[in-house]
Order: structure tokens, then sequence, then C-alpha cells
């Protein structure tokens, strides 16, 4: 946090170059990270590129115990279309703000489109803690992090004084 290529707007990445060794290897890159890190997603953002590149996806994960699988995905040029007004506030915490949380509201229920590493046309319509995933994930490609989406910063903190037992 603090980084000023995570408050801009990422760059598309164009067609033509998604099989390109450039391209494949931050794929590659991210998927490695978000691994290593044990997280459920992770932008390209993050790791110092300007694309609208994100990855998510795990069978399981110790940082969400309770949460079902997500498919592995690569996702380019995403674009996510929220199906319903409704949302739901749930606790999100993010690689590049560690050691905090916050209460965050998110639709319940979107589609998400974009391209796969391939180039081939990914269109999803997901609800719950994928949705969730999905939108924290993309917002760093707008150049917004989880915080600034609090409404409520009495619901915001370090994990280790909010969740004592983690």
């Amino acid at each position: 946090m603090g980084e000023p290529l995570l408050l801009q707007q990422a760059i598309q990445v164009t067609a033509e170059t998604i099989a390109s060794p450039e391209i494949q290897g931050i794929i590659q890159d991210l998927l490695d990270t978000m691994k290593d890190a044990n997280g459920a997603g992770l932008a390209a953002p993050q790791i110092g590129i300007s694309l609208q590149i994100v990855v998510f996806g795990f069978e399981k994960n110790e940082r969400y115990p309770n949460e079902l699988p997500i498919p592995e995905t690569i996702l380019i040029n995403p674009v996510i279309t929220p199906l319903n007004s409704l949302q739901e506030s749930g606790w999100e915490g993010c690689l590049s703000v560690p050691g905090l949380r916050g209460f965050v509201p998110r639709y319940e229920n979107i589609r998400y489109q974009g391209l796969d590493a391939h180039g081939q046309i990914i269109d999803r319509t997901v609800s719950g803690f994928h949705a969730r995933v999905v939108q924290h994930e993309c917002d760093h490609l707008l150049g917004i992090l989880y915080p600034m989406q609090i409404e409520d910063m009495t619901k915001f903190g370090f994990t280790e004084v909010l969740f004592p037992n983690l």
C-alpha cells in the first residue's frame, strides 16, 4: 500500500500479445506468487506490472477454510457485470495490505468475462465468495484497494487484533 502503480488503472492486454513469452511469463509469475503467499487471487499491478491480468482460485486454502474451491483462473481484460443490486459485506484481506482485514460490501451475484491464457473467451456467472474474490482482484486493475471500499471504518484493523484466535 502506498505504491503509486496500485492506484492507477491498468493497461489492457492486446489479443495478439497473449501468447507472447512476456505475457505467459507474467501469468506464471502471478500464479507462483499467489500460491507461495497462499492467496486466493492476485493482480498484475500487485507485482509491479500495469496490465489487466488477474489470477485466482484454489482447491483448499487455509486462510479461507470454510470456502468452497474456486477453479484456478487466468482472466485477462476482465469485465464484471452485477446481476442484481444485492450486496453482502464480508471480511477481506490483501497481499498488498498485509496484516489487515476489513469488512467490504460486494455484489453477491456477478457475471465476469474476459480472456484466458490462450486468448479464449471466459464467460461465467458466479456468486458468494467466488464473486467476492473476482471483484477484489479486478478492483486492483482500476486502482482500487479494498480499504477504499469499506463503509464502516470500525470494521477495519489488524488481523491479529480483530481475530486473535486465527
